[in-house]
């Protein structure tokens, strides 16, 4: 087992066969390992991300009065703020150290399925801070071009056809997560012990540590900041869909510097309707080890494991 996470080149993933078939057989043997890697030459701007950093920043700096004027309890559909300590991840360590904002699919108001009432589809909900919401949108398109082509890895990968994931990521319920970690406290984890949702997380963080992973055998291993890559891993919809081929892996936030902590998580999910069963080519002799589920329900089964905490002082 690998005592740091793999660096994995996407550059040669537009470059013919052969360049997807290395990146794919590295990507593939990164989730099957410890479901972690960072991706470098993504194809992410350096300027874009930086950008959304800078927005990030003043977001967090406003008064408390107006951030919770669109907190999720008003906005509803898991859009908007997320007060400190209001979250538990881990429930038996306690609130989460973080506070966070969360941007959705960007929906008109007479979308179809927005009028339908179809499970996450809400309106987003925007800070009056010029260019927030022009940036975080930007953000959130090209987060989701590098995840479909991630996804096409996958599929060459998991011996699939190489658009086997696209059709499912036509209206995907995918999050972009603002999250701002204050300076070092005792006894209180930044987030505590946790997998992730959906299929993959693309993480930005700034240049303060603090994220780790949990091998397979136990052992936690630091990822520390790489400037300019994303910390890629996998979610526990894409585990269930890979029948556990695919790993998805526990990790925490653990912020021991007397600085506060920024970083943007993009999490990208199914469209709702979207089947989560297990791929055959996954499905060894002891046949599929979960039944098909909708990818809205899983998600609701997910979320509501962690759901918001009354406010706590401190």
């Amino acid at each position: 087992m690998t005592d740091a996470l793999p660096v994995i080149d996407l550059a040669p993933l537009d470059d013919g066969e052969k360049g997807l078939a290395d990146v794919a057989a590295a990507i593939g043997a990164a989730c099957r390992d410890v479901g972690f890697f960072y991706a470098v030459n993504h194809g992410v701007p350096r300027a874009l991300i930086d950008d959304a950093f800078a927005q990030s920043r003043r977001f967090f700096a406003l008064p408390l009065e107006a951030k919770q004027t669109i907190a999720m309890d008003v906005v509803g559909g898991n859009r908007g703020y997320s007060a400190l300590m209001r979250e538990a991840l881990d429930p038996a360590q306690g609130p989460d150290r973080k506070e966070a904002f969360n941007v959705g699919l960007d929906l008109a108001p007479d979308d179809p399925d927005l009028v339908a009432g179809k499970p996450f589809r809400a309106l987003n909900a925007w800070p009056a801070l010029p260019g927030f919401r022009a940036t975080t949108l930007g953000y959130f398109d090209a987060c989701a071009a590098l995840a479909l082509r991630i996804h096409r890895a996958f599929a060459h990968d998991l011996g699939l056809p190489l658009d086997f994931f696209a059709s499912k990521f036509r209206k995907p319920m995918a999050t972009l997560r603002l999250l701002r970690y204050p300076a070092a406290a005792e006894d209180a984890a930044g987030a505590g012990e946790h997998t992730d949702y959906g299929n993959i997380t693309l993480l930005a963080t700034d240049d303060v540590g603090g994220l780790q992973a949990r091998r397979r055998d136990g052992r936690w291993i630091d990822a520390p900041p790489r400037p300019g890559a994303f910390v890629v891993n996998i979610g526990d919809c894409l585990m269930r869909w890979t029948n556990d081929i695919y790993v998805s892996t526990p990790h925490r936030v653990v912020n021991a510097s007397p600085r506060e902590r920024f970083s943007i998580a993009f999490f990208f999910d199914p469209d709702p309707e979207a089947e989560v069963a297990a791929i055959p080519s996954c499905v060894g002799q002891g046949g599929a080890k979960y039944p098909p589920i909708l990818a809205a329900d899983h998600l609701k089964l997910r979320l509501d494991g962690s759901r918001p905490m009354e406010p706590t002082e401190g």
